[in-house]
């Protein structure tokens, strides 16, 4: 049987047949209805965050969350280019120019120590990566935001229900977006939000999200159909209930990885700060190709030869991607490259048993 790198999580068929049971009665489907509004407010709660926006999906959250600025066109945001394309394409899309900071060996998000040297007086904000679950340093990043006027805009699309020091990383920055895609930790089969502390943002997004719609016969924005309809916030709040349950099922899969591939020479593990509470996204190794024999796509490829597929992610980095080539020099963000080029994620998910984490272990530790 395939094992591939991810799996989603979803409810029965019964219960989710009796959550969408009112919208069928209703027989109101989208425009932020009554399930989308209690979707909403139970995340508010889990997620411990003042503020949420639903989208239909993460990216066109990360758009609007920018848009919602009105930064001027040929604005420059300083991100990185270790990251879904996702990312670099919000801010190419809104008219704006990533600057692409490189990112910190020990855990592959941000190297804040190089995110100042980079503001130029077109910066207007800085769009870091939560990677795998791992936080950025929101603190060092909070405080080059405040002491030179930035917006901090986070994409935290890996990042659910992850807390920094018993704070939802949702109450970092400006705004932090959330993916709910079908691969990820929590889910609306496609979905994701923003989460804000100002109250003056919520009446934007939510007009942003609908074409830009003030009132019945006024339009006051450029928007675009972003909602997120009722019966897909049904399918998140199903899928809500037993969150909990498949973080913890993920942290054994996560627990036994640690086991069999410690201490294993040219095979590095992520590093992941006491303060994180984590949620085990993602289980990505370094696999140093000189220390250890082999490249890493030679473990990609014998894993696939076993039916196993795991993912090169991200590969290439999005500075380096084909409509981006020529655009950026990589050369600039060298760590980035080299992660790129070696970094795999094995499969990773709730229900993922630890006799095929075993297999998984023997085939990449056998050279």
């Amino acid at each position: 049987m395939s094992i591939f790198v991810t799996q989603s999580s979803i409810a029965s068929m019964e219960e989710y047949t009796e959550e969408i049971r009112s919208i069928f009665e209703s027989k109101r489907m989208t425009n932020m209805g009554p399930v989308y509004k209690k979707l909403q407010h139970q995340l508010i709660d889990y997620l411990g965050v003042p503020e949420l926006s639903l989208f239909v999906n993460g990216h066109l959250a990360l758009e609007m969350g920018l848009q919602t600025f009105d930064f001027p066109k040929g604005s420059e945001v300083i991100t990185t280019p270790y990251t879904f394309v996702s990312t670099t394409h919000a801010i190419v899309r809104q008219g704006l120019v990533p600057v692409f900071c490189d990112i910190n060996p020990c855990d592959y998000t941000i190297d804040v120590s190089k995110i100042e040297d980079l503001i130029t007086d077109q910066t207007v904000a800085i769009m870091p990566v939560h990677v795998y679950g791992n936080i950025c340093d929101v603190e060092a990043i909070q405080d080059i935001a405040d002491r030179h006027g930035l917006k901090a805009i986070y994409d935290g699309a890996h990042a659910f229900g992850v807390k920094y020091k018993d704070v939802g990383v949702g109450n970092f920055g400006d705004m932090c977006m959330y993916s709910f895609h079908a691969t990820k930790v929590f889910n609306t089969i496609e979905g994701g939000a923003i989460a804000f502390k100002n109250k003056q943002y919520q009446m934007r997004l939510h007009e942003l999200k609908n074409f830009g719609i003030h009132g019945e016969d006024c339009v006051m924005d450029v928007g675009g159909n972003a909602k997120l309809d009722e019966f897909r916030a049904a399918m998140g709040i199903c899928n809500l209930r037993y969150v909990d349950e498949n973080i913890a099922k993920r942290r054994i899969v996560a627990g036994k990885y640690d086991e069999l591939l410690s201490n294993i020479p040219g095979i590095k593990l992520m590093n992941v700060s006491d303060y994180i509470t984590q949620n085990y996204a993602y289980y990505p190794v370094y696999i140093a190709s000189q220390e250890y024999g082999e490249s890493r796509d030679d473990v990609y490829n014998r894993l696939a030869k076993n039916d196993i597929h795991a993912r090169r992610y991200f590969f290439p980095a999005t500075n380096d991607l084909d409509c981006y080539k020529g655009k950026f020099e990589i050369q600039k963000t060298p760590v980035a490259h080299d992660v790129s080029l070696n970094v795999l994620c094995l499969p990773m998910y709730a229900d993922l048993g630890l006799d095929d984490v075993e297999k998984i272990c023997k085939l990449i530790l056998k050279k």
